[in-house]
Parts: structure tokens; sequence; C-alpha cells
């Protein structure tokens, strides 16, 4: 009685156990390989429940995209110099079943791309110059050109034969390798300094040719100030000259007085002390006659009287 119960719990079990590995649930970011006894029998592609039989077993992969993103690596341009590469590669399972007899899984599928992408990269490297990858100038430039060509020979290739679908190939960075990278940057420097020096030469000249163009109009200018200030009082003297003719015809006496008195205006103040001869022109204006006779003289129609 109890060994017919024991069987039974065994069976009721086994049954329970059976039944809990019969439903599979798909996510929509899996693929889910049924296998049976290690061999792959189909494929449940579709997001939802399914059913498998018990004696059969699920493998899952991710059908999502994947970044494989490794460390730098070394190339060599067609003059043989050295070129790191920063690349990442964007990929996702494209056929599940071949994925699985390949590769089996996402360490080994990053492994496969590694070999085959980084190995058309170097062959497109070696086929290039360095001004491909590093140069300002637009025409020669073609890094970009390059790796899509990279990315389109590799996709066909990693499809076919793991099952893998490259969505994407980039480069995040070209640098020199450390060894040669100072040496560069030296050469930089002193291309840099001598550019400066071209341009402080070429500057020292214009602001030469600046300051001689500055000096010559200066110096024009100035004749021409010259001139015009000597024109000017050219003018000015033979004006006063005209009006002192003119004071003097009209009446000597008073012009020679006035000339005498402005005279001695003009060298004599309060610290000077002046001594005169008795037969001295500005003594005998001052005391003896030119304004005082003139002043008593008589006036030439007093004199006709």
């Amino acid at each position: 009685m109890s060994s017919a119960k024991l069987g039974s719990g065994v069976v009721a079990a086994v049954i329970v156990i059976a039944a809990a590995r019969m439903p599979v649930f798909v996510d929509e970011t899996q693929y889910v390989i049924v296998t049976q006894f290690g061999r792959p029998v189909r494929d449940l592609p579709r997001a939802g429940l399914h059913w498998t039989a018990p004696w059969q077993s699920v493998l899952r992969l991710d059908r999502r995209l994947q970044v494989y993103d490794p460390r730098p690596s070394e190339f060599l341009t067609r003059e043989k110099k050295n070129l790191d590469l920063d690349l990442f590669v964007v990929w996702r399972i494209a056929e599940p079943r071949r994925f699985l007899e390949t590769v089996i899984d996402a360490a080994g599928a990053e492994a496969r791309l590694h070999d085959l992408v980084w190995s058309e990269m170097a062959a497109e490297a070696g086929r290039n110059s360095m001004e491909a990858f590093v140069s300002t100038n637009t025409a020669e430039h073609r890094l970009d050109r390059m790796v899509a060509a990279v990315a389109e020979r590799c996709a066909a290739r990693a499809r076919e034969a793991y099952g893998i679908e490259i969505a994407d190939v980039r480069v995040k960075r070209v640098n020199l390798p450390a060894q040669v990278r100072e040496n560069v940057f030296q050469r930089m420097r002193s291309e840099r300094a001598r550019i400066a020096r071209q341009y402080r030469a070429e500057g020292e000249e214009e602001a030469m040719r600046i300051r001689a163009e500055a000096d010559r109009e200066r110096t024009v200018l100035l004749a021409q100030a010259a001139a015009e200030a000597e024109e000017l009082r050219g003018r000015a003297e033979a004006e006063a000259t005209r009006i002192y003719a003119e004071a003097h015809r009209r009446d000597p006496v008073f012009y020679e007085l006035t000339r005498s008195l402005e005279a001695a205006r003009r060298f004599l103040d309060p610290q000077t002390t002046l001594l005169l001869a008795s037969d001295s022109p500005l003594l005998r204006h001052l005391f003896e006659g030119g304004l005082g006779a003139r002043m008593n003289a008589p006036s030439s129609q007093e004199s006709v009287r």
C-alpha cells in the first residue's frame, strides 16, 4: 500500500515537472531556439506563450543591438606610418540558427567580428595615405568613406558566415602611437613657431611701411603748414608796413613819437633803470618837443590869420 502511494507520488511529481517544462514564454527582446538532446529542432521567433515537449530545452539569444567596443588598435598607412584607430561595431543576431551553430554566444561573435572588421580596416589603411585619415582638406580626407566601405564588405561576410547583421562601424578617435606622438607634436610646435615668426616679420614690415607713410604725410603737412604760415606772415608784415607808411605819411612827428613810446614800453619795466643822455631822442620826445610841441604849435589856419 505504501509502495503504491510512493509510486503514485513519484509519477505525479514527474508529471508536474514535465508540465512545468512545457510552457515557454518568449520575450520581444529574445530569440528562442528549442533543442532536443542538444540539437536545435525549431525556432520560436514570435513573442508570447509557446509549448514544447517535456524532454526538450530552450536556448535564449538577445535580439537587440549590441556594441562591440574594444581598445584602440594600431594600423599602418600606405607610407608605413603608424596610426591608432579606436573603432566600434554595432551588431545584432540576424539568423539565430546559424549564429548558434557557428559562434554559439556573444563572446564568440565579438571575436569573429574583431578578426573580420579589423583585418578589412588594416587592408583599407594600407591602401591609403595618412592624409586620408587626418587632413583639413576635404578633398583628401576620406575616413568616412573608408569606414563605410569596410562596413559594407564586412556586413555581407558576417551575415553569410555567422548569421550576424552589422548595423554600423564607426571610428571614435584617430591618434598617433605614444612612441611617435611627442615627436609629431614637437614638429607641429616647430611649424607653428615658424608660421608665427613669419607673421611677426610680415607685421613688422607692414608697421614700418605704415610708419614711413605716416612720417612722409607728416613732413608734407608740416611743409604745407610752414608755407602757409610764411605766406600769411608775409601778408601780415606787408599790411603792417602799409599801415606804418600811411601813418607816417599823415603825421611824421606823431608817428615818430608813437613808435618811440612803443619801443620804450617794450624794453622798460618796473625793475629796469634807464640812463639817457641829454641829447637822447627819447628824452627829447618826452620833455622838449614831440607831442607837446605839436599840441602847442598853431594850426595852418591860425598862421594864415
